[in-house]
């Protein structure tokens, strides 16, 4: 009794060794964080589906040594996010943060300017925390007018070109153009979709991850 008891003893004085090398080779592994809306936060699908999981998946089979954080919020609009933003960076201290914010807010007819303003501080605040950015444009739909389109098609290139940003122009580039790989709504990707998307992404995030 007392030989087993010694073992039991032995084998957690292991585990308590073992543990705290695990956290913190955890907290020396680079974060990846994304700060999106329903695009990215998998909206009406299993979480595993979206492509941000999809992400941590092919990083981990690819043997990259990245951690993945998705604070992406359904409905996010770049206010909010910006509200948010200064908390999480202290948080988490991401290396990379890809911003994917502006939909919500020009499905809503926001001015493009202030669009500007609000994704121009968050790239700011996560260039002075020491992130590199990158940035993922989006399209509205046609109906909301000409000018009005063009003036928000204007805000990624140009806030790249600013600061120097690698760019993915559409996120849904080869998708919200297909009904089969779109939900009822016309918004929001399906579940086959996700792998598009990440393929969309990974052209100009993979040079960021060496």
């Amino acid at each position: 009794m007392n030989k087993k008891l010694l073992s039991l003893k032995k084998v957690i004085f292991c585990l308590l060794l073992v543990l705290p090398i695990s956290a913190t080779l955890a907290s020396q592994q680079p974060l990846l964080m994304v700060m999106g809306d329903s695009l990215s936060a998998a909206y009406n699908l299993p979480a595993d589906r979206g492509w941000v999981s999809l992400l941590e998946q092919r990083l981990q089979q690819q043997g990259y040594a990245w951690r993945v954080v998705n604070a992406s919020v359904s409905g996010e609009t770049t206010g909010g996010g910006l509200t948010r933003l200064p908390e999480l960076l202290r948080q988490h201290q991401p290396q990379i943060v890809l911003l994917e914010l502006g939909a919500n807010d020009g499905l809503r007819g926001q001015p493009p300017q202030r669009i500007t303003v609000n994704l121009n501080q968050m790239i700011q605040l996560s260039q002075q925390a020491g992130a590199e950015v990158l940035l993922l444009g989006i399209l509205l739909p046609p109906n909301y007018g000409p000018r009005y389109l063009q003036q928000f098609e204007q805000i990624y290139p140009q806030l790249a070109k600013q600061h120097q940003l690698p760019l993915v122009p559409f996120l849904l580039e080869g998708v919200a153009d297909n009904p089969a790989l779109m939900q009822q709504d016309g918004l929001h990707p399906t579940a086959e979709a996700q792998s598009r998307i990440l393929e969309t992404v990974w052209v100009e995030l993979k040079p960021l991850l060496n």
